[in-house]
C-alpha cells in the first residue's frame, strides 16, 4: 500500500490538534490513575487527546482499524491498515509538566509502518516520514548523525515501570555509560527515537516496549539514514519488546555491547 496524501495530511492535523490540547492543558490534570504500577499513569488528557486523534481518522478513513495505547485494537483487522497512536508519549513527564512528552500516529500495513509523525507541542517541532521518501522535521529534511563510534556518542535510554523488568536494563545501562560519552533518560521513546533521527542523538535502546512507543519513530529513523533492530541486531519490527536505533554507523558495536557480545561483565 502506498500513502496517499489526504493520510498523511490527517496524521498531521490529528497530531497538531492533539499536541495543541495537550500543550493548553500542561499543569492542569485533573485525573490522574494507575495501570499496572504506580509509575504507569494515565491521565484525562491522555485519553482526551486519544479522542481527539481517533475522531480525526475515523472520520477520514472509516475502513481502517486503530490500535491506540488507551482504547486498544477496534477495526476489521486482517489486512487492513492500522493507525496505531500514542496520544500522550511521555505520561509521567507530563504529569510532572517536565517539557518532554509528544503525540505519536503512525500507519501499519501487515506490520510494516508506512507513514509516521511525531510531534512535540513544547517545542513546536513536527517530525514526519513516509517510506521511501525521507523523514522531516517541520518540513525540511533530516539525516541521522556522523558520530563513528561509541566513545564519542551521546546515546539515551528508557526504563520499563516494572520494578522486575527495570532491573534487566540496569545492567545495560551501567555497560553503556562506562563505553559511550554520555548517556540520558529523556523519557519519551517516540521523541529519542526522532532525536536519533536529526542527528541530536547518536543511539538509542530500550526494553519491553509496546507498538504505539516505536511504530512512527522507527521509520522516521530509517528514513532518515540510520538503522534500526532488536538489541542483538536481528529484524525489528513494532511488536519486537526492544529496540535499537543508531546512526547506522555504530549500530554495531552498541548491539554487542547490549547483547553481550562484547565480553563486558
Amino acid at each position: 500500500m502506498e500513502c496517499t496524501g489526504e493520510m498523511m495530511r490527517t496524521a498531521l492535523r490529528a497530531a497538531e490538534e492533539a499536541g495543541s490540547y495537550i500543550f493548553e492543558r500542561i499543569g492542569k490534570v485533573r485525573e490522574i490513575s494507575f495501570k499496572s504500577w504506580i509509575n504507569d499513569l494515565v491521565t484525562d488528557v491522555d485519553k482526551a487527546s486519544e479522542a481527539i486523534i481517533v475522531g480525526r481518522i475515523k472520520k477520514a478513513f472509516p475502513d481502517h482499524s486503530i490500535l491506540a495505547e488507551e482504547s486498544g485494537k477496534t477495526g476489521a483487522g486482517g489486512d487492513t491498515p492500522v493507525w496505531v497512536i500514542d496520544p500522550l508519549d511521555g505520561t509521567v513527564n507530563y504529569a510532572h509538566t517536565f517539557p518532554f512528552f509528544c503525540v505519536s500516529i503512525a500507519l501499519v500495513t501487515q506490520g510494516v509502518s508506512m507513514l509516521g509523525v511525531v510531534y512535540d507541542p513544547v517545542r513546536k517541532e513536527m517530525f514526519s516520514a513516509e517510506r521511501k521518501k525521507g523523514a522531516m522535521l517541520n518540513g525540511a529534511k533530516i539525516e541521522v548523525s556522523p558520530a563513528p563510534d561509541v566513545q564519542s556518542s551521546l546515546v539515551a535510554t528508557g526504563f520499563a515501570y516494572s520494578p522486575e523488568k527495570r532491573k534487566a536494563n540496569m545492567e545495560l545501562f551501567s555497560r553503556m555509560i562506562s563505553r559511550a560519552q554520555a548517556v540520558r533518560r529523556p523519557g519519551a521513546a517516540a521523541l529519542d527515537l526522532c532525536y536519533v533521527a536529526a542527528g541530536r542523538l547518536d543511539g538509542f535502546w530500550e526494553l519491553n516496549l509496546s507498538p504505539w512507543d516505536t511504530a512512527a519513530g522507527y521509520l522516521i529513523v530509517e528514513e532518515s539514514g540510520g538503522r534500526v533492530s532488536v538489541l542483538d541486531g536481528s529484524t525489528y519490527d513494532i511488536f519486537k519488546s526492544n529496540i535499537l536505533a543508531t546512526n547506522g554507523k555504530i549500530h554495531k558495536e552498541m548491539s554487542e555491547i547490549l547483547s553481550e557480545k562484547s565480553g563486558i561483565q
